[in-house]
């Protein structure tokens, strides 16, 4: 059983979430010729406070919005 993680910003909008989920399982059925049943996706949402890049926490460079 395929197991995808993504690390990433907060997805407030369940719709996109949703649709994020989806596309995740409908390109891993294509790579693994397995049904969609045997994808597992996790999304593990961090806080901008929480995540780092260049020693700079993210929340502290005024990062661009998210869509």
């Amino acid at each position: 059983m395929p197991v995808i993680t993504v690390e990433g910003p907060e997805l407030k909008d369940m719709e996109k979430k949703r649709a994020f989920a989806k596309a995740l399982t409908e390109a891993a059925t294509k790579a693994y010729a397995l049904p969609q049943e045997a994808m597992v996706v996790i999304l593990h949402e961090n806080p901008l406070e929480c995540v780092a890049s260049g020693g700079e926490l993210v929340c502290d460079r005024g990062a661009p919005p998210a869509k």
